[in-house]
């Protein structure tokens, strides 16, 4: 494997033929490595992916495994992916053969997260990439068997509790807004069940006022300082949501705030960060637990969109949540803030 040295850059290079995937034989070239060894490391691990051999490093398998998801997923699921990846795998097992990983090395590894203060369930989320990329490598390049299979997973793959807030709490909440924009953000969050990048894709043709429903068919990210709209999460996300008159009237009371507004604008231009601000504000002000972004969706999403297995599940929902689910249809008065049954 040679390299050479730049005199000019006074970098190190190499440059070589390789095989690829059609048959034709190409050169390869890559410049500004500071150490000879550096040249050497890369033009090795290039080599190893395009062989597909099973001897292959850790960090080979995972540089394929990417380029593989790339053209598959969504660009929120790979950035998802790579961040537990990059973060809690790659640099434990990076430089280890991959027909040398056993099931004692997993368990190793499993004990340095389990020593962790991440959660249950972000311990699962990273068990479940590392068992995701192995596959890969007995699927498509030969690894005999997936020493994850023998090792077991770690974590919880439902955390133990959900936190919500009941119909007091979020009255308590919301009361204390009076910015319009966090108002109508927070009631539709509430009484939709709607995730935050489905609430900042709607357009305000999406919302029927007439009707009373709101359109749900493409959610909202903001990758490199850009605004990206894509389809939502999954394909059963794509749906009609009827809304009570109290929030028909709360959207087209915000709507007629906003100066100029077009049938294809945004409604709701602000971002997660912003909002999670204002819960850690406005819900210290209140006097009521902290809870997640996405929590506030789990009182409406509990009773309406979760598919239970049994009749004896559907009974078993808690007398806070019964509550808080009778409570959407009462009638609220929106200029008042105030409820009558």
């Amino acid at each position: 494997m040679p390299s050479y040295y730049d005199d000019k850059q006074k970098t190190w290079y190499c440059k070589f033929y390789y095989v690829d995937w059609t048959g034709q034989r190409k050169q390869k070239l890559k410049h500004g490595f500071s150490r000879q060894r550096d040249a050497k490391d890369w033009e090795r691990s290039f080599l190893e992916r395009q062989q597909g051999s099973p001897d292959m490093t850790f960090q080979a398998l995972y540089d394929l495994y990417t380029e593989d998801i790339a053209h598959r997923l969504k660009y929120s699921t790979i950035r998802n992916k790579k961040g537990a990846c990059e973060r809690h795998i790659v640099p434990y097992f990076k430089d280890k053969p991959i027909n040398e990983i056993t099931p004692a090395d997993i368990r190793q590894w499993q004990s340095k997260i389990l020593s962790s203060t991440l959660k249950d369930t972000y311990q699962r989320q990273i068990y479940n990439q590392l068992n995701a990329v192995l596959n890969f490598a007995v699927r498509y390049y030969g690894l005999p068997r997936n020493p994850c299979g023998i090792a077991g997973p770690i974590g919880k793959a439902r955390a133990s509790r959900m936190d919500f807030w009941t119909l007091n709490e979020f009255n308590l909440f919301i009361s204390q807004i009076q910015n319009p924009h966090l108002y109508a953000a927070f009631m539709t969050l509430y009484y939709t069940g709607v995730r935050c990048g489905e609430l900042f894709a709607l357009n305000l043709e999406d919302v029927n006022l007439n009707a009373g429903t709101i359109r749900i068919s493409k959610t909202y990210h903001r990758i490199n300082r850009q605004d990206v709209i894509t389809s939502p999460k999954t394909e059963n996300s794509i749906r009609d949501i009827t809304i009570p008159q109290f929030l028909t009237d709360c959207l087209s009371d915000y709507a007629g705030r906003i100066y100029g507004i077009s049938p294809e604008d945004r409604l709701f231009q602000t971002t997660q960060s912003k909002l999670i601000t204002a819960m850690k504000k406005y819900s210290a002000l209140a006097g009521i637990k902290r809870i997640r972004i996405h929590d506030v969706r789990h009182p409406y999403v509990k009773h309406t969109t979760k598919k239970y297995n049994s009749e004896k599940q559907k009974t078993q929902a808690t007398k806070i949540d019964l509550i808080a689910w009778v409570f959407r249809f009462c009638i609220f008065n929106y200029s008042k803030r105030s409820w009558t049954l």
